[in-house]
């Protein structure tokens, strides 16, 4: 992205304001697709990364054979997007709210493909009551644990309790035995490897250390994906889908064998938390995304303070969770005060040089996360700004 050009561009709109260079993302569009498409693995894309129906659509559109449809972070936003004219929606995180699972079960029976996750006896027979009053089966995925066992430690997230065949056998079969469930396959995102930056330069022996990590974490992942989805197959089930996957992780999961199709998002807009990935993919990616606050104040020599600008990713708490200033060259963040809620101050060689209602640039730490702060995207072509989308918040829609 052109920052000196994408600030002149706004000098105009009301701001905050998100940018999202098209260019860029389509080039990181096409940058993903050719490493799947050389292993034949669909995409899945990753709807909480984006969070902008024009931006779904455009990925589909720019994927073309490689689409293999959405993956949503919450029932109600599968349903929305249902309702918006998409189809083949995986909802990832499962859910045991009655009036979500009738709603979804309900699109499944009106012959929309929906598939949502199960990973224990209760979300299998919350789902089921759901099936049972639409009066048609519904199709679920059984989310599996990828993270690593090593000397005791246990190395990756929290979510699923599901680690070994004979747990995924388990639930699958609870599923089955309800008679108002399909079955279609697993959920098995490797998150040590997807999730974590490990080409920091003021860590290299740390990063040294997680790159070994995720080394051994990949042919574990492979090895126990591989495992379980024969299991399935094993014991009569219909494994018709695989997923795993994320930007992080691209190249090692669409190189996997059992794996059926592969989910990304993030990468299209290239936050900041993937500038310290090893990955050849990642490093070949251009950041599209960044947002706008205006230089407001001037509290000193050496700092200035702009209105807005506190968009703090999720995830553990640290400094890289914060946005970074990318233009004016020269400005960053106080440590002592940060992104603010309504007002951020500057700091840097830069500052003195900065004039009050200016244009400040941030990029975040994560892609979706802060189009839940705006109403809108400015989509910038070509040096000029070329249209303007609503965001999930924007079109009224509210999914937690």
């Amino acid at each position: 992205m052109d920052w000196g050009v994408i600030a002149e561009v706004l000098s105009g709109e009301t701001l905050p304001a998100m940018v999202v260079d098209l260019d860029a993302f389509d080039r990181n569009v096409a940058r993903h697709v050719a490493v799947c498409a050389a292993k034949a693995k669909p995409i899945r894309v990753a709807t909480k990364s984006l969070r902008v129906r024009a931006l779904i659509d455009r990925v589909k559109e720019k994927c073309g054979a490689s689409f293999g449809g959405l993956m949503c972070f919450s029932v109600r936003e599968a349903c929305f997007l249902a309702q918006n004219g998409h189809d083949d929606l995986l909802v990832a995180y499962p859910t045991l709210a009655p009036g979500d699972l009738l709603a979804l079960a309900r699109l499944g029976a009106d012959g929309k493909r929906m598939i949502v996750t199960v990973d224990s006896e209760e979300s299998v027979r919350a789902a089921a009551n759901a099936a049972e009053a639409s009066g048609a089966k519904l199709r679920v995925v059984v989310c599996v644990d990828t993270s690593l066992s090593l000397f005791g430690a246990h190395l990756g997230v929290r979510r699923s309790p599901l680690a070994r065949p004979e747990d995924v056998l388990r639930v699958a079969r609870l599923a089955r035995d309800t008679g108002h469930l399909t079955v279609v396959g697993l959920l098995a995102y490797e998150a040590l490897v997807a999730g974590v930056a490990d080409q920091k330069a003021s860590a290299r022996a740390k990063s040294a250390v997680l790159r070994m990590l995720k080394s051994r974490s990949i042919d574990d992942v492979r090895a126990r994906r591989l495992a379980m989805s024969s299991a399935l197959r094993d014991d009569g089930f219909d494994v018709s889908l695989v997923n795993g996957g994320g930007t992080g992780s691209l190249e090692s999961t669409a190189e996997d064998a059992s794996v059926t199709e592969v989910s990304c998002g993030s990468g299209f807009l290239l936050p900041h938390l993937f500038d310290e990935y090893a990955s050849p993919l990642v490093r070949s990616l251009e950041p599209a995304e960044v947002f706008a606050v205006e230089v407001t104040r001037r509290p000193g020599p050496g700092f200035v303070t702009c209105a807005g600008g506190g968009y703090i990713a999720s995830g553990e708490a640290g400094a890289d969770r914060l946005p970074v200033v990318v233009h004016p060259a020269g400005l960053s963040l106080l440590a002592l005060e940060g992104a603010g809620e309504v007002q951020t101050p500057l700091a840097g060689a830069g500052a003195d040089a900065c004039v009050l209602g200016s244009v400040a640039l941030l990029r975040p730490a994560k892609a979706g996360e802060p189009m839940e702060r705006f109403a809108e995207v400015l989509l910038f072509s070509d040096g000029k700004i070329i249209g303007r989308e609503k965001t999930y918040r924007g079109e009224g829609a509210c999914f937690g």
